[in-house]
């Protein structure tokens, strides 16, 4: 990119203000939903934009985009016309969308049914020449990137069974080649000559990445010869990557052998040499220029998100100012690799689309606004919050303090799924919800969580998993202490995994709360084990143990089995199309705590997976949550 006068370039969107002025924001039209009377409406339609791609030239930014209601592609333009719109690629839920190298196609990611088994599509940019590419029965396939060779998709297969392949898909002819397969794998990059692929193989918190010759003599057996592994026999996880484009050199994302995920190089074989790492951050994500040039670095800083441009060949490195928006959940280099597309949140402002400037100089444009509903006025902030569990360590949380609330008041402790995952400063619509009901939400990274260090992620591996069950309790302890709680006015809350320490906080400690809530929770881990897909039971044995070796202490793990301890009413919530953790789950702790005599209230969405992704199902789950939550803390309506 060459240097460039004050005026919008022609990548930059014309709506985008590079004199510092407040950006034009894209409204795709209203819609229309929710219920008037709740305070915090506009957070329950407030629409997103996720996963941009930039087009070859910069010319548009394609999305994922839910502003009518379901998850869809949605294009803009980034010339003078500013144009915007919808790609049709059927009624299902996109969830994922790239650009091919040419400009012709995008590959989009679709969920049907909005369940977790998904496919992928071809489209053209403008709607047309809709193609199934991959789509395995009783499976799911996902895209990894277009290899920049025509028109071909890097693609990974996972089957019923859980074996999972690596296959090269012509997206204009559709011809497959299958160049790996075994369970727990996933293709990472591979080089221009397709040649060289980057593997990754291994469950979740221990996985290792390794490089493969893609000899033709073994394509046949679907087992590439001369695999070898990088960073062999160092502890620890190598989760993400990318290869230069001859496939010479490795670039990893690792905690192998140290403490936080820090950038690491592989040259021919030779021994890793450390590019960038810090001890304050994990390394989040890394984007990759399409010449292997220049890297685009996302830190992970106690939640909130910090960037650095690296210029490969020098090693030089340049931090960027702080992006308008505290969280980074995606980045991607344009294909000149001189800007970036970021998928961007802050408590506020729900996900949009920043274009962020690479090159350096006296004429850096910075952060320019391309898409996105903007930031709701009367949406409340997020302060962190740093304690000591009872055995010492440290723990953190995000505090979210009712408005306009003098004096103790009722909260929700909000636990996240994973439990490798992490609460950061995102866009959260219960949680607005919440706060305008005058219900405060702390939602803490309880031991086992993501973004400080291997140690604190295996923290509560097997039977130390009683152990993030206390820090639960002394996460209510800390916020009595804050003065911020009224201790008898609290509920306990969570997600997936956080569903699952829900419930086992309940049985744990039944006179702590006054109410519960597990969305998408496990309840017995024998039942989790023998009903979920297999690759996912397989990615938990190291969590949680093994479901023939650990049997009694996965028993003593399971909230079910002590049910009878459940002293606090409980509201279940599940997607009947979750495979993650299937709705079995939820249908014994339903029965159960009928059966026991216990207020037991659900609510199931039949078109929904793990996750909720359509708007009027998102307004559903947040007035009924917040609702029932009012009435059992006892906030007047």
């Amino acid at each position: 990119m060459t240097p460039r006068p004050a005026a919008a370039p022609p990548h930059v969107p014309a709506a985008a203000r590079p004199d510092g002025g407040p950006p034009r924001v894209f409204a795709f039209g209203g819609l229309a939903g929710g219920r008037p009377h709740l305070p915090a409406a506009e957070s329950l339609t407030a629409w997103s934009c996720l996963a941009p791609a930039l087009a070859p030239g910069n010319s548009a930014v394609a999305f994922i985009s839910d502003h009518d209601g379901s998850p869809r592609v949605w294009i803009q333009s980034l010339q003078g016309d500013a144009e915007t719109w919808a790609v049709d690629t059927g009624p299902q839920p996109a969830v994922d969308v790239s650009w091919a190298p040419t400009g012709t196609h995008l590959a989009v990611l679709v969920a049907p049914g909005g369940g977790e088994h998904t496919q992928v599509w071809t489209v053209q940019p403008h709607g047309g020449d809709l193609r199934l590419l991959s789509a395995p029965a009783g499976g799911s396939a996902g895209v990894v990137r277009w290899t920049g060779r025509g028109e071909t998709l890097l693609v990974t297969e996972t089957s019923s069974t859980g074996l999972a392949q690596a296959v090269l898909i012509d997206a204009v002819t559709g011809g497959r080649q299958v160049i790996a397969a075994g369970p727990l794998l996933k293709p990472v990059a591979i080089s221009r000559d397709h040649v060289t692929m980057l593997l990754r193989r291994g469950p979740r918190g221990r996985r290792r990445m390794f490089v493969a010759d893609l000899a033709a003599e073994a394509l046949g057996a679907h087992v590439p010869s001369g695999e070898r592994p990088l960073l062999p026999g160092l502890p620890g996880t190598t989760d993400d990557g990318a290869l230069s484009p001859d496939g010479r050199i490795a670039y990893l994302v690792s905690d192998a052998g140290r403490d936080r995920a820090a950038l690491l190089a592989v040259r021919d074989g030779a021994e890793p040499v450390v590019l960038a790492e810090r001890r304050d951050a994990e390394l989040d994500r890394l984007a990759l220029s399409a010449d292997g040039s220049r890297a685009l670095l996302v830190w992970n800083v106690h939640g909130r998100s910090e960037l650095d441009v690296m210029e490969l060949e020098s090693g030089e490195l340049r931090h960027l100012p702080p992006p308008p928006a505290t969280v980074i959940t995606s980045a991607r280099i344009g294909w000149d690799g001189t800007l970036a597309a970021l998928a961007a949140e802050s408590p506020q402002e729900p996900s949009h689309v920043l274009l962020c400037d690479l090159d350096p100089g006296d004429h850096w444009t910075g952060y320019l606004h391309a898409a996105g509903a903007g930031p709701l006025p009367t949406a409340a902030g997020a302060e962190l919050v740093r304690f000591r569990a009872r055995d010492g360590l440290e723990l953190a949380a995000w505090l979210h303090r009712p408005p306009h609330t003098r004096g103790p008041a009722p909260y929700v402790l909000f636990l996240h799924g994973g439990p490798e995952d992490q609460e950061r400063p995102t866009f959260n619509p219960l949680y607005q919800n919440l706060l305008a009901a005058g219900i405060g939400v702390f939602a803490p990274n309880v031991r086992g969580s993501g973004g400080y260090g291997r140690a604190f992620r295996q923290a509560d591996d097997r039977e130390r998993r009683f152990d993030a069950v206390h820090d639960v309790a002394d996460c209510v302890a800390e916020l009595v202490r804050l003065g911020a709680a009224d201790p008898s006015r609290l509920a306990c809350m969570g997600w997936s995994y956080g569903g699952y320490l829900t419930l086992a906080t309940l049985v744990a400690h039944p006179r702590l709360f006054r109410a519960g809530v597990t969305v998408s929770g496990i309840a017995d881990f024998a039942t989790f084990y023998a009903r979920a897909e297999p690759w996912i039971a397989a990615a938990a044995v190291g969590e949680y143990g093994h479901p023939d070796t650990d049997r009694e202490l996965l028993h003593a793990l399971s909230p079910l089995h002590a049910l009878d301890r459940l002293a606090a009413p409980l509201l279940v919530v599940h997607g009947a199309q979750d495979t993650n953790v299937p709705l079995y789950e939820a249908e014994q702790v339903i029965e159960a705590a009928t059966a026991l005599g216990r207020p037991c209230d659900h609510l199931v969405f039949q078109d929904e997976g793990h996750e909720i992704r359509r708007i009027g199902n998102r307004i559903s789950y947040v007035t009924k949550v917040t609702d029932w939550l009012a009435h059992h803390l006892r906030v007047p309506r």
